[in-house]
């Protein structure tokens, strides 16, 4: 059973336009940096390499993203980079490169990590996705997410609220809490409630099993596309016709809701865990790193619009 990591890389980033904007031209995030060093994308990769080798991950991007991710991406193989013809939801922008792994390799193990985020403890977060992983070999058919140890009542996050715990296998969910008001926040984080991290570690076919007790004619057309677009998945001929066709549906609210009971989430310690969701959690972000600097040779430093300068330059003009 081998383990394979998916980089979600097709986001907008509409909620950080006000920093990823350049000459009127507003850069997805992913493809930005934190303080002009690697692309937040570039760090999501450096991430996943605790858990896989290149060979075995694999990355959703967008076609309108193309010029942004067609350099970043030139380590991986070209049939691990899936191309979304356009955005039709979390949902699908799951589910897509899912299928893409299942028709490579029935038996994997997949952990699926966003490409937006900013972890200065990566070391932490390392040992939490290997726990994870381990688990998966001797427990197929349950999805694990991630529950980050808050270190502030933040409204601006979701949150997982754990149940009972069953032994060494993690915690039941109980409620996932979406950008509740401080006030219960607070509350949460005293039942022992954990940041969503929308970090996930399942089988594949635990995945795809979720996906199908709730939409199996989806599942069923996408995974005819994927028989058709699998030797090359950067020219979705298949996926444009079927994304036309698709609903928009959110993984969170659409998929995960009313799965609670077969769910577990896996407490990871503090670690300095951010989504870098909204320029309030960028300055956050900023203000509390140290000054640590991290090498990463085979990157060009130079070659991402920094977060960091954006959002100084934003204080100024204010």
């Amino acid at each position: 059973m081998s383990t394979w990591a998916l980089v979600l890389a097709a986001g907008e980033g509409s909620r950080l336009r006000a920093l990823t904007t350049t000459n009127g031209v507003a850069v997805p995030k992913q493809f930005c940096s934190l303080r002009g060093g690697p692309s937040l994308l570039q760090e999501a990769l450096h991430r996943a390499e605790a858990v896989a080798p290149r060979s075995r991950i694999c990355t959703i991007v967008a076609e309108q993203h193309r010029r942004w991710w067609q350099g970043p991406l030139w380590s991986l193989p070209s049939q691990n980079i899936i191309v979304q013809p356009e955005n039709r939801g979390t949902a699908a922008g799951l589910l897509l490169p899912l299928l893409h792994i299942e028709a490579r390799d029935l038996e994997a193990r997949v952990v699926v990590l966003p490409s937006d985020h900013y972890v200065r403890d990566e070391a932490t977060l390392a040992r939490a996705l290997r726990n994870a992983t381990t688990k998966i070999r001797t427990d197929r058919d349950e999805l694990y997410l991630l529950g980050i140890g808050p270190d502030e009542a933040d409204p601006e996050l979701g949150y997982i609220l754990p149940s009972t715990n069953d032994g060494a296998n993690g915690l039941r969910v109980a409620q996932f809490i979406e950008k509740p008001p401080t006030t219960l926040a607070r509350s949460l984080i005293e039942r022992g409630g954990l940041w969503n991290a929308f970090i996930l570690v399942a089988s594949v076919r635990a995945f795809v099993r979720l996906f199908e007790q709730r939409y199996p004619d989806i599942v069923a057309e996408m995974r005819a596309v994927v028989r058709h677009d699998r030797t090359d998945p950067q020219i979705p001929f298949a996926a444009t016709d079927l994304y036309g066709r698709l609903p928009e549906l959110d993984f969170s609210r659409h998929v995960l809701e009313g799965a609670e009971g077969s769910l577990r989430v896996l407490p990871v310690p503090a670690c300095g865990w951010s989504d870098l969701g909204t320029p309030k959690r960028v300055a956050e972000a900023l203000r509390r790193l140290d000054n640590e600097e991290r090498s990463y040779p085979s990157l060009n430093p130079t070659a991402y619009l920094s977060l960091a300068a954006q959002h100084a330059r934003l204080q100024m003009a204010m």
